[in-house]
């Protein structure tokens, strides 16, 4: 009865197959809403990041599509490691935070 508890506890479980946000998940976070930030469009990157929330698997399947065309201009590890971020529930709301963040730091 204790091992189908156990499993029953963890059959809805949303952490996906990567877990939790790592440290270095969190650093990737902060330099690309660093980046959003500089190009001043903090505002309508939460706008839209909000919208899109529901389909954040979605997205993230996109950018495994469009990296062959991505890898010229951005890093390979660093968008394989953003469309896992993005794969996860709370990937997308830490992204929203690291922006506000960095918006709430740029304005001081």
């Amino acid at each position: 009865m204790a091992k189908l508890l156990a499993g029953l506890r963890h059959a809805f479980a949303v952490d996906g197959p990567f877990g939790r946000l790592t440290d270095a998940d969190r650093a990737l976070l902060a330099r690309l809403a660093a980046k959003v930030v500089a190009r001043q469009m903090a505002g309508p990157a939460i706008l839209f990041l909000e919208s899109v929330r529901p389909l954040n698997y979605i997205g993230s399947q996109a950018l495994v599509f469009l990296r062959p065309f991505l890898e010229p201009f951005f890093n390979p590890a660093d968008t394989r490691r953003l469309a896992q971020i993005l794969e996860r529930r709370a990937g997308l709301r830490a992204l929203v935070r690291a922006i506000e963040a960095a918006a709430a730091g740029e304005a001081r």
